[in-house]
């Protein structure tokens, strides 16, 4: 399903209800007069997911904001829908495995196959599934420095958008994988854990890690049991009051070649009523855009030996596409009372203009916000995700 939102769970989703608080306002975001650049200028990334002809999700909502932030972008269209499927009512085809198989091979025939990344998202069906996991597979054999971001759309609040069989192809594509993007009910299918403690947590994280170097949980709800182990430093004032009012993003990089554990960050999202459609593509694509394994800040320095480069690309993701639903709910909040409705399935079922409405309100606002998506981003900035001291601890 290709409006389900990895990042509107790691910050954001709650799948029918996207919820998110972001305490800045447009009028008073910073930016930067030096747009971000990649680490390398000949960096191309190929992009395979979903496409719609209005709005912006999937291919719509993570393109623009690469290209914002220099780099050429191929993109693949794994459907070709009308809008997302949020609205209720959409036309299209799904790309089949033969016209994939057919672009894959001709790109590659005339030399146009040779991306430093490769970003995955919506795939329709266990076929398709199959030719992006050979793609992947050679494009890795070529390149083993590829960078691979692999978001494994699979479901959301405890509800499957795919059939069973694409779920071990999922399983086998991890190996191939640099980053993985998971919400936590993909962490869950994908590793037979349920998250409801931390050694549970740690155990999901151990398995995944046992194939991928970085891993970035892209929400938890913050339940009783994690409010209790999370550390003081991270605990929001309002979270004991309103436990459910948040999500916890984690992201966690372990060393190749190490037996020792990985190194685990966190950051607390507060939550505001609203759906919006996107938000996993978008932070998905933002994650590895700012991505940058051997980093080299301005000042000379790595980062510091609390930070990883994956925990300095997350937070500048979250951060921005924090900004971004900013951004779309003060212009959704301004729309007259019918267009910006709020969520009765009875009444929604009886009047399905009132959701056609709410949607197209709601659809994210990438291009009147893009001076937010290139806006350089630096530590230190007040978003940082921060690292969880003793998370590997036994006690």
């Amino acid at each position: 399903m290709i409006c389900r939102d990895s990042l509107a769970e790691c910050l954001l989703l709650i799948d029918d209800e996207v919820r998110m608080v972001i305490n800045s306002t447009p009028e008073n975001t910073q930016v930067n007069d030096t747009n971000f650049q990649p680490a390398d200028v000949n960096d191309r990334i190929l992009s395979i997911q979903s496409h719609v002809s209005y709005g912006y999700v999937g291919g719509k909502a993570a393109v623009f904001p690469l290209q914002c932030i220099g780099y050429d972008v191929d993109a693949v269209n794994t459907v070709n829908f009308s809008n997302h499927t949020g609205y209720g009512l959409f036309g299209g085809t799904r790309t089949s495995p033969e016209d994939l198989t057919s672009i894959f091979r001709m790109m590659d025939e005339i030399g146009l196959l040779s991306p430093r990344r490769l970003l995955t998202g919506y795939i329709p069906n266990a076929a398709a599934m199959e030719v992006i996991k050979e793609l992947a597979q050679k494009l890795k054999s070529r390149n083993p420095h590829l960078i691979y971001l692999m978001d494994p759309v699979l479901g959301d609040s405890g509800k499957l958008y795919v059939s069973q069989d694409v779920i071990p192809i999922y399983k086998e594509m991890l190996s191939f994988a640099t980053i993985i993007t998971p919400n936590w009910f993909e962490v869950e299918t994908l590793t037979g854990v349920s998250l409801l403690s931390l050694s549970a947590l740690r155990n999901a994280l151990s398995i995944l890690h046992k194939h991928v170097q970085h891993v970035v949980i892209s929400s938890i709800p913050l339940q009783p049991w994690l409010s209790d182990v999370i550390p003081e430093t991270m605990q929001s004032p309002a979270s004991t009051n309103d436990q459910q009012a948040y999500l916890l993003c984690i992201s966690s990089s372990r060393t190749i070649g190490s037996n020792s554990y990985s190194t685990v960050h966190a950051r607390l999202v507060p939550l505001i009523p609203g759906y919006f459609s996107g938000v996993g593509d978008l932070f998905s694509a933002l994650t590895l855009g700012h991505f940058n394994p051997s980093p080299t800040p301005s000042d000379g320095k790595l980062h510091p030996a609390t930070q990883t480069p994956l925990s300095f690309a997350v937070a500048a993701a979250l951060h921005k596409t924090h900004s971004i639903l900013e951004f779309t709910n003060t212009f959704a909040a301004q729309l007259p009372p019918e267009d910006r409705t709020t969520t009765d399935d009875e009444r929604d079922v009886a009047e399905p203009i009132r959701k056609l409405k709410r949607m197209k309100a709601r659809e994210l606002r990438l291009v009147q916000g893009q001076h937010i998506l290139r806006e350089e981003w630096r530590e230190g900035q007040g978003k940082d995700l921060q690292f969880w001291d003793g998370f590997w601890d036994s006690s």
